[in-house]
């Protein structure tokens, strides 16, 4: 059962089977479901799971808390940060929903990874990665989403793996507006790795374990994020790159963009303990227009000659 707000796309979905605003042309299984009652689309749920912008998803866990049935888990599939007070979600949905993870509270989990829902709706191979403190819940989680062109893997590092998935979304912008340049592949190359070093800098100072950033819930989704023409906030930097505005580019996507709230969560985070990023940094001074494109890119080529790793990320 599948609930949303726009009543045209729920009753496409109800009645043809198909999303035509997201996925058109692309056949839903006739047993799914689809409704705009959230008391309706929760009546008999086993498993809630919550795939909105991070900028709903504290509302959405406030209407559906009341209706939750009794012994049903969260899940979420959201990335990015709360706007204003740059909390991570699993910390929002604590609150919200009075869980702890551990025994007498909601069973909470995240799903993150690479992968594009087109290509999920597809039936393409895809692989992910869920995140519990509960080991039970999160297995409960892989086992439902586990099928034959999609593997589920599992994880208790939530904070790690909600950074990965935020976080992703800035650097994306970054080779995104490189490739809008027509900087080459060099350039793409050293952005992503240079980007995964600033991912796992901030995720050991945050208390994550750095594993979780070498998986599918870090380098997975960056470097499908930074390469595929159907991430939202490559095409964003692709856009910007080529000289458009931002208002130009999010209206020619059409979709919220992540990146616009998280580069600034990111470097808030970033500063409170202290960490350079200079590529997150870049994308946030490019995206509020403090600099040009050119610019931002100017001051990272003319940053100091330093060994790439000064100290071991490991200890």
């Amino acid at each position: 059962m599948l609930w949303g707000r726009d009543p045209a796309v729920a009753s496409a979905i109800a009645g043809r089977h198909e999303n035509p605003r997201y996925l058109p042309g692309i056949a839903l299984p006739a047993g799914l479901h689809a409704t705009t009652s959230l008391p309706d689309a929760m009546a008999d749920a086993g498993l809630v799971l919550v795939v909105v912008p991070s900028h709903a998803f504290a509302e959405t866990l406030r209407a559906l808390a009341p209706l939750r049935p009794a012994g049903a888990g969260v899940v979420w599939a959201t990335k990015g940060f709360e706007p204003g007070s740059g909390r991570f979600l699993h910390e929002v949905a604590g609150d919200i929903l009075d869980a702890s993870g551990l025994g007498g509270g909601v069973p909470l989990a995240v799903v993150t990874g690479p992968s594009f829902a087109k290509e999920v709706a597809e039936g393409l191979p895809t692989a992910l990665t869920v995140h519990s403190d509960d080991a039970g819940f999160c297995q409960q989680v892989a086992d439902a989403l586990h099928g034959p062109a999609f593997r589920a893997y599992t994880g208790n590092d939530m904070r790690g793996a909600e950074l990965g998935g935020a976080m992703k979304n800035v650097l994306a912008v970054a080779t995104g507006v490189a490739d809008g340049m027509g900087l080459g592949l060099n350039a793409r190359a050293g952005l992503i790795t240079r980007g995964l070093n600033e991912m796992l800098r901030l995720n050991i100072a945050l208390g994550g374990r750095p594993e979780t950033l070498m998986g599918l819930a870090g380098l997975g989704d960056l470097v499908l994020t930074c390469t595929g023409d159907l991430s939202r906030n490559r095409r964003l930097g692709l856009a910007l790159g080529r000289g458009a505005s931002i208002a130009e580019a999010v209206c020619e996507i059409g979709q919220v963009v992540e990146s616009l709230q998280t580069a600034d969560e990111v470097m808030r985070l970033a500063d409170a303990h202290g960490i350079e990023l200079p590529i997150a940094e870049g994308v946030r001074d490019v995206l509020h227009g403090a600099v040009t494109p050119a610019e931002g890119l100017a001051r990272l080529m003319a940053r100091e000659r330093k060994a790439e790793y000064p100290q071991s990320l490991f200890c």
